[in-house]
């Protein structure tokens, strides 16, 4: 699974992401359009996928600069955590260590949206990429394993999930199961704050020790009440003020996979990316308008029909 973020500065955005471990696995440049994408996602010999086709992967982080922004005061990204931008929630890296991952990180001079040592949740940590995003800090080992250590190896993080907001939880449980195939794979209650997080993915065939060693799964966040309010919405990122993207889905056959979609009444659009063969990229909605581009997986090209 691919997350796209638009970014500001494609330095400092790359910079950051190689801190964390990832590796620049392509740049796209697009001059008559205007902009560039950098994909970004784990390649070390621990890595869960290395040496794969980006398509073939299920971590992939894809940053999109419109060319010019970093020059310009007044552009901003919305992270999408706060109104009017609200949808998007965070990106999700699993650490080995993660007392000494986040020592290591504010060492560097990233700032912290929650530090582990703030709140109640001393578990999980969220440190500010420099557009803002969040990035969820979590550890691949029970937090008193990992205390006293104070050596962290990036070679051994994963692009565990992404995280959006949602309406209506039936709805999108039923979309991203029934129509996109994911399985649910856990489910968080906190009644006590009136939200539920709920974990899917596309388990395959790997057996991870942990969830947390996992890469490419999806949080959908549910605050109770949203569905019950007819002028309630999310903000999908791709209208002002922009932030996230979309959602990227390899699939094994992509012809076939959009002929299904539409007999499931999805609605989709198409675009042109002007590379390749496959130089028309459809994308779906989700119940929240968030979208989800369909791509072939390189793993399993087919000729197009």
């Amino acid at each position: 699974m691919d997350t796209t973020i638009r970014i500001k500065d494609p330095k400092a955005s790359v910079k950051f992401y190689e801190f964390l471990g990832m590796q620049k696995m392509r740049q796209d440049d697009f001059p008559e359009k205007n902009f560039s994408s950098y994909l970004m996602a784990y390649n070390s010999p621990q890595s869960i996928s290395q040496n794969a086709a980006i398509t073939d992967r299920q971590g992939v982080v894809e940053l999109m600069h419109n060319h010019g922004s970093e020059n310009n005061p007044d552009f901003k990204i919305a992270n999408g955590n706060s109104d009017p931008g609200k949808g998007f929630g965070h990106l999700c890296v699993s650490v080995d260590n993660i007392q000494a991952a986040c020592k290591r990180l504010e060492d560097a001079g990233y700032k912290f949206q929650k530090k582990l040592t703030d709140g109640r949740m001393r578990h999980i940590a969220f440190v500010l990429d420099p557009d803002g995003y969040w990035v969820e800090v979590i550890g691949q080992k029970p937090l008193e394993e990992t205390e006293n250590i104070t050596t962290t190896n990036t070679d051994t993080y994963r692009m565990n999930h992404t995280m959006i907001r949602v309406k209506d939880v039936e709805a999108s449980l039923k979309f991203y199961q029934e129509v996109m195939g994911m399985t649910l794979l856990h489910t968080v209650e906190n009644s006590s704050a009136n939200f539920n997080l709920y974990f899917l993915a596309y388990p395959g065939s790997s057996k991870p020790p942990t969830q947390a060693h996992r890469e490419g799964l999806l949080e959908l966040t549910w605050n109770y009440g949203t569905e019950k309010d007819a002028n309630f919405k999310y903000h999908n990122g791709n209208t002002e003020p922009l932030g996230f993207g979309h959602i990227g889905v390899s699939v094994d056959n992509e012809s076939e996979a959009l002929s299904m979609l539409k007999e499931k009444g999805v609605s989709l659009h198409k675009r042109s990316n002007g590379k390749g063969k496959h130089s028309e990229i459809a994308s779906a909605e989700d119940p929240d308008g968030y979208q989800i581009d369909i791509v072939q997986n390189e793993a399993c090209d087919i000729p197009l029909q």
